[in-house]
């Protein structure tokens, strides 16, 4: 069967990801994991507030087209945060479903409007190519509903849509299938934890080959500490803020996005990677906001492993899991209470098992591979 070239454009909250794959329809073919081009495009810790997104994906694409020789574009498929209750699957964009998008843009406003920005503009620069939306709740429709209902009010449920949709399930799938080809073992048959950690960061809980439980809720706010995000927090905080009006909703909203998390207890940046050197130096909020950090990835892994019957790896993931290697071994170093055996604080470039041999559970560091995900999804829909 003949390979489609699909060009990935992942959108993220505070980068666009794009690459070139060569991906086959058929089903038993993953696609080859060696893109034939690649480029990242930094919009900084809030692409919300990044300008020229035309201009800049149109060279991004020139740059790759001359990165892989000249190379024909045969699709394109683009990350979509969320996908509301409407979307579980692959979806073929028409200005229908845009349309559909823009209106779900508010349960995700670091992403959705970021990715229908991109999609908009990719149309535009490659009007004669389908363009597909992969959305990363679609991984988590699988929960159950004693996972997905919060214990609010029918009405709240029925009336408002307010259930727990769940994110980073491109990225979640990838690691599911490369753990179980590390671990030997039919990928629906391992139990893992993926502890996804970056600008966002989620931990999910995998049985089967199937999400059963994730900490992102009904929007990317919830969960683990983040960059800018604060994750989890009390309600009643919010409740006093609005009560005595001390924040307008729109600038709640705001510091809830963009000013809190590593940012926020920090006072020094949303990127870890500034705030681990502003720490090296004896700032002691950037030392707080690590250990905060630390902290809460550890406990929300622990959650997510209360959920499944049995552990057979936990796996780190996004930019923070795959490249802060001091940052995951402290995370792991809190979880031997699980009798998760201790992991070194070297880097790692390659996917690899860092626990000592035969450790059970296995504790992995996984590329993100969300762009594979994507492009398969996308070659088997254009037939």
């Amino acid at each position: 069967m003949a390979l489609a070239r699909v060009l990935i454009l992942n959108a993220g909250s505070s980068s666009l990801k794009a690459s070139l794959i060569e991906a086959s329809a058929d089903p038993g073919a993953a696609p080859r994991r060696q893109p034939l081009a690649a480029a990242t495009v930094e919009w900084g810790s809030d692409a919300t507030r990044f300008t020229d997104r035309r201009q800049t994906l149109a060279a991004a694409i020139d740059r790759l087209r001359r990165e892989a020789e000249g190379a024909t574009v045969d699709a394109v498929g683009h990350r979509v945060v969320h996908g509301g209750e409407r979307f579980r699957e692959p979806t073929l964009i028409d200005d229908q479903i845009l349309a559909v998008l823009d209106e779900v843009s508010h349960l995700a406003p670091l992403h959705n409007p970021v990715a229908v920005e991109t999609i908009r503009a990719a149309r535009e620069v490659l009007p004669d190519v389908a363009h597909v939306a992969a959305f990363d709740t679609a991984f988590h429709a699988s929960l159950e509903p004693a996972a997905f209902t919060y214990p609010l009010p029918l009405e709240w449920r029925e009336r408002w849509g307010m259930r727990r949709f769940g994110f980073h399930g491109l990225s979640v799938e990838w690691s599911v299938r490369r753990a179980a080809e590390l671990l030997d073992q039919p990928s629906a048959r391992v139990g893992l934890v993926v502890a996804h950690l970056g600008s966002g960061c989620s931990v999910t809980a995998v049985t089967d080959g199937r999400s059963v439980a994730t900490s992102m809720g009904l929007t990317p706010l919830e969960g683990l500490m983040m960059g800018t995000r604060a994750g989890s927090i009390d309600p009643g905080i919010i409740l006093r803020v609005l009560a005595e009006e001390r924040l307008q909703l729109a600038e709640l909203a705001d510091v809830l996005h963009h000013g809190s998390g590593l940012l926020g207890v920090s006072g020094v940046s949303g990127d870890l990677r500034e705030v681990e050197a502003a720490a090296a130096l004896g700032d002691q909020r950037a030392a707080l906001a690590i250990e905060i950090f630390v902290r809460r990835a550890a406990e929300g892994i622990a959650a997510a492993a209360a959920a499944l019957e049995r552990l057979d790896a936990l796996v780190f993931t996004g930019g923070i899991g795959e490249n802060a290697a001091h940052v995951r071994a402290r995370i792991v170093q809190r979880l031997a209470v699980l009798g998760i055996a201790r992991i070194p604080s070297a880097a790692v470039s390659d996917d690899a098992v860092l626990s000592p041999s035969g450790a059970s559970p296995a504790v992995m560091r996984i590329e993100s591979r969300e762009d594979l995900v994507i492009a398969e999804q996308v070659a088997r829909l254009r037939t």
